[in-house]
């Protein structure tokens, strides 16, 4: 997500207005106290949005920020916004709870109840915010789960993880087709998170099975280069049977070989046009994404774009800008 606000560009005397505006009009009203002086504030914020769902992507230096009694008395819109801690660590605290956000784990915390949220030493940080309407959770559940980390023991939050710090700053998915396709699985996924977490089997059960597909495609992308990526490693990754895997998948109209290959072929042919495309061998490039076989390799990577990963290449790295050069007596260069 580029940046669209870097106070690397704003005097320091207009910055702290600069910053509190953006935060009040782009996701919720807080009070903002800046560790250092106007002169050493450091902030940029990336935006975007899908459908009902506002996105912020923020780094900066030490700051509190403070939802006050008289702020959340005043939510037009009450909201839920997850924070995703990406580096570091941060403390928030709502209803009477501290949470100590480590890396790799998120919260989530209300709009209309005062907070607070301490970044101590630095900003690497997501801040996801959901109409609370559309979470369609029970207030009581809502309040026992606000300010509470989820990360490492809940195998949903886990996965959740991934997917929102990456949904954050993916520009395709905040627009167009793309983000209308992702704003129910997403809402559905913090949906699953929050219940497994308070243990309401019943409760849980729909959101569970709703974005079982969803988590399954997730944890495909993110383990794609692993050669040992099978059916059952999947299937048990999220506690389902194989046939029930292949069942889930159907529905949502994916074949699971069809599905990887293609992601895998795409990863390939990316990894060849990219910048180091031409530093490695094929057959290296092609076994890092699971095909051990060269020839294999070739061949469907053909079939799939309609040339072979050797032209694919070549075409994006002529071989005018790496190739040896020969000096003629004349002084003149050829290839």
């Amino acid at each position: 997500m580029s940046p669209v606000l870097d106070t690397a560009f704003i005097p320091p005397r207009d910055r702290e207005e600069v910053i509190r505006n953006a935060v009040w009009q782009s996701m919720v009203a807080v009070d903002i106290d800046h560790g250092p002086p106007a002169e050493d504030i450091s902030v940029r914020i990336g935006l975007g949005a899908m459908g009902p769902i506002r996105i912020c992507s923020a780094w900066a230096t030490a700051v509190t920020l403070r939802r006050t009694e008289r702020l959340a008395r005043k939510d037009e819109e009450p909201a839920v916004t997850l924070g995703v801690q990406m580096t570091g660590s941060s403390l928030v605290v709502q209803d009477g709870r501290e949470c100590l956000l480590r890396q790799g784990e998120f919260a989530v915390y209300e709009s209309i109840a005062p907070y607070t949220h301490r970044f101590d030493a630095g900003v690497d940080y997501r801040f996801i915010r959901f109409p609370r309407a559309a979470l369609a959770l029970p207030d009581r559940v809502l309040r026992d789960i606000t300010a509470v980390p989820l990360g490492s023991d809940n195998p949903v939050a886990r996965l959740a993880f991934t997917y929102f710090s990456q949904l954050a700053v993916t520009d395709e998915l905040h627009q167009g087709v793309h983000a209308d396709a992702a704003v129910q699985p997403s809402i559905e996924l913090l949906r699953a998170v929050l219940i497994s977490q308070h243990g309401n089997d019943s409760l849980a059960k729909g959101p569970l099975e709703a974005t079982l597909s969803l988590r399954i495609t997730q944890y495909i992308q993110v383990h794609l280069a692993d050669p040992d990526l099978s059916a059952a490693r999947i299937a048990a990754a999220h506690s389902i049977s194989v046939r029930h895997l292949y069942a889930v998948l159907s529905r949502s109209g994916i074949s699971l070989g069809d599905w990887i290959r293609a992601r895998r072929l795409a990863e390939c042919r990316r990894e060849l046009a990219g910048p180091n495309g031409h530093l490695r061998t094929i057959a290296a490039i092609g076994r890092s994404w699971g095909f051990v076989d060269a020839t294999h390799f070739s061949k469907i990577f053909k079939q799939t774009y309609g040339v072979s990963p050797r032209t694919w290449r070549d075409q994006n790295h002529p071989r005018a800008l790496h190739g040896p050069r020969a000096t003629r007596s004349n002084g003149s260069c050829t290839l």
